[in-house]
């Protein structure tokens, strides 16, 4: 048996090296870390980790921090709640504010008529009711999502997800009745989705059976691919002829990061149901589901719910962030910053012959490394410009099915000036790498 550990733990040597070792001997492998650094402090689009150095930001915790690390504003909204309460279980005991939240949330996303929200704590346990909603509401089975879509990592949610590395390996067998038809992308062609959803209507699965179609707006981890707005059309009419549920999924897209406060904005057509969370509550754990109303009743009272769904810390982060969302104009900031980096990515394209393609909506922007010679996907040239950006001080996230895009998710408060510095380490980081 090991000695037991006590808060004096903490206070041993203080260096990246040393926690490092400790992380490797007390966690599990499949828990993947990027940095071999830990983290001290933040603020904004800055942080600092144990050793003193400072890196700036282009991660945003996974899309998390739209609103940037400890908002004065969340951070206030959060220690106001803290003296009151921090857990009830919204089953047992209600409070108003999460009741103010849904009210808040209904009226803003894009979906007209009476509307309906229910709160839990992660992108992953949205989804999954989401699909429980959808299933209770028609009383059907199938679900379809997308080649190279990314819903988490539950294993329904997973499931979903069309990324086989490192997400479903090994993993599996996976629950029945779920389907994948080619993701219709800008720049894709819409009618091989069409083909491979009429053979699936065809082969596997009846249309009268299916549930719900999930999607992403754009794809997170699967690149930032862009659905075209045509595809979004024939969904819509597709669902409509077929009695079958659209589903949304804006957890990575939601909250200003597209330049509208959802990307479904872009596209003029309402979902039935859409799921929401990384930057709904300033870097405290919340999600929901948001829909119609009558779908949204679908399940039976019980049906729905978990014992820290809606967080009576995280519901005041996610009223402090919709003031900020704003207050600070945070979609317009985020149109203006998108077009700064997608003008400054194609210009930077000119020069690489080994940077592909740079796609996006708003500022969830991305840029591709491919082989100069072939075009084929070049994911180690986009793990080496990720490490000489890091060594820069600079955090990049790469992405995509063959993993070889970098995608870019500062916080939308960034400072203009730290924006421009995180541009500059950037290109440093290209000319090492692509020289």
């Amino acid at each position: 048996m090991n000695a037991p550990q006590t808060s004096e733990s903490l206070h041993a040597p203080h260096t990246n090296a040393a926690w490092h070792a400790r992380r490797l001997a007390a966690t599990p492998r499949g828990v993947g870390v990027f940095g071999d650094f830990f983290i001290e402090r933040a603020k904004n689009a800055e942080l600092w980790d144990i050793e003193g150095r400072r890196f700036i930001d282009f991660a945003g915790g996974i899309a998390v921090l739209n609103t940037g690390h400890v908002h004065p504003k969340v951070q206030a909204a959060i220690a106001a709640q803290l003296q009151r309460f921090t857990h009830s279980c919204y089953q047992v005991v209600p409070y108003t504010e999460y009741v103010a939240l849904a009210e808040r949330i209904n009226a803003i996303v894009p979906i007209e008529g009476p509307m309906k929200t229910a709160f839990f704590s992660t992108g992953a346990e949205a989804i999954e009711n989401a699909v429980k909603i959808a299933r209770s509401a028609t009383g059907r089975s199938g679900i379809i999502a997308f080649g190279g879509a990314f819903h988490g990592r539950s294993l329904f949610s997973v499931a979903l997800t069309g990324k086989v590395q490192p997400y479903k390996a090994g993993f599996g067998p996976f629950p029945p009745e779920i389907y994948h038809v080619p993701f219709p992308a800008d720049g894709t062609a819409l009618a091989e989705a069409q083909h491979a959803m009429a053979q699936l209507f065809k082969c596997d699965i009846e249309a009268s059976r299916v549930a719900a179609i999930v999607f992403e707006p754009v794809q997170g981890e699967g690149g930032f691919n862009v659905i075209q707005k045509e595809a979004v059309q024939w969904l819509r009419a597709l669902c409509d002829e077929h009695g079958i549920l659209l589903v949304a999924d804006e957890v990575q897209t939601g909250f200003a990061r597209t330049g509208r406060m959802f990307a479904m904005e872009h596209f003029g057509v309402q979902p039935d149901l859409m799921t929401l969370a990384k930057s709904m509550a300033g870097g405290t754990t919340l999600s929901a589901v948001c829909g119609r109303a009558a779908v949204m009743d679908g399940p039976a009272p019980g049906g729905l719910g978990g014992t820290y769904a809606g967080n009576p810390l995280a519901v005041a982060a996610a009223h402090a962030v919709l003031d900020v969302m704003a207050e600070e104009q945070l979609p317009a900031r985020a149109q203006k910053l998108g077009d700064q980096l997608m003008a400054h990515l194609l210009t930077t394209r000119a020069q690489h012959k080994r940077m592909g393609d740079v796609r996006g909506l708003g500022a969830m922007v991305a840029c591709e490394f491919v082989d100069a010679a072939t075009g084929a996907p070049d994911a180690e040239t986009t793990k080496q410009v990720q490490m000489a950006a890091l060594k820069r001080g600079l955090l990049l996230l790469t992405c995509g099915v063959y993993g070889n895009v970098i995608r870019f998710l500062f916080p939308l408060t960034i400072e203009d000036c730290v924006f421009a510095e995180g541009l500059a380490a950037f290109d440093a980081a290209l000319a090492e790498v692509l020289a």
